[in-house]
């Protein structure tokens, strides 16, 4: 619905502006021994390729911002749930493996299930919370304990605190796109920064030929990079799971 509302303005616009130029052109038409304005189609030309490239850093500095705050969070997820599972050392002998097994498990279900789901966009379910629920009910004494037990059981708390958090951020920033609005504008502009090409000739059309391959080369690769990075956890540019597979190797 957005988009459609985007083109529809967009399209409004364009149509309000062409009609001015016709009610100009029939009000005061052209007369004769009146030279042609070129220079108005060069500032035109060189206005929309200055607001396109405005439009291009926005999107590439919104996406790469998306992609970093998910690594930040992977990282964070994968730190945190290492440190858990090393202050399981520090617990009752009876509760260290309980502990391990639930963090492994998890690691596990965040590598092979999780992770999958993040690079079609799709939900990542409730079995991840279940299993992160398991993590802190076995990391809880079950007894008093001495003060080293206690304070082991305190930080490991804290610790799966942050795997919480940090999993919400996670799940957040495989939900993330960019705006239909932007992608809009990389489309419509790159259309038309290409297209203003052709009202300015060259006298050696070799040399035209290789300037419009070469722009309209750039902005394909442009607009295919912010695609990829688009999908922060997607197969080609997106965060791998290697910090969970370091601290928790299958």
């Amino acid at each position: 619905m957005v988009l459609l509302e985007t083109l529809v303005v967009v399209f409004a616009v364009a149509v309000v502006a062409a009609l001015a130029v016709i009610v100009k052109t029939k009000l005061f038409p052209r007369r004769e021994g009146d030279l042609p304005r070129e220079d108005v189609a060069e500032y035109i030309s060189m206005m929309v390729s200055v607001f396109y490239a405005l439009v291009l850093g926005l999107c590439l500095v919104s996406v790469w911002d998306n992609r970093a705050t998910a690594d930040d969070r992977v990282q964070t997820e994968a730190s945190a749930l290492h440190q858990t599972y090393l202050l399981a050392e520090a617990l009752p002998a009876g509760q260290r493996q309980p502990v391990r097994d639930a963090a492994r498990a998890y690691a596990a279900h965040v590598v092979g299930v999780e992770w999958p789901r993040m690079a079609e966009r799709e939900p990542l379910g409730p079995e991840g919370w279940v299993l992160l629920d398991r993590l802190r009910t076995a990391g809880e004494l079950t007894g008093r304990g001495t003060m080293a037990q206690q304070i082991a059981a305190q930080e490991m708390l804290a610790q799966i605190g942050y795997v919480d958090d940090a999993r919400r951020g996670r799940e957040a920033a495989a939900q993330e796109r960019l705006s239909a609005v932007l992608w809009t504008g990389l489309i419509i502009g790159g259309v038309l920064t290409v297209g203003f090409m052709f009202l300015f000739g060259l006298e050696r059309n070799t040399t035209h030929v290789i300037l419009v391959m070469g722009l309209s080369g750039f902005i394909a690769f442009t607009v295919l990079l912010i695609h990829q990075l688009d999908a922060p956890f997607g197969p080609t540019l997106g965060v791998t799971a290697d910090p969970f597979t370091r601290y928790f190797p299958r």
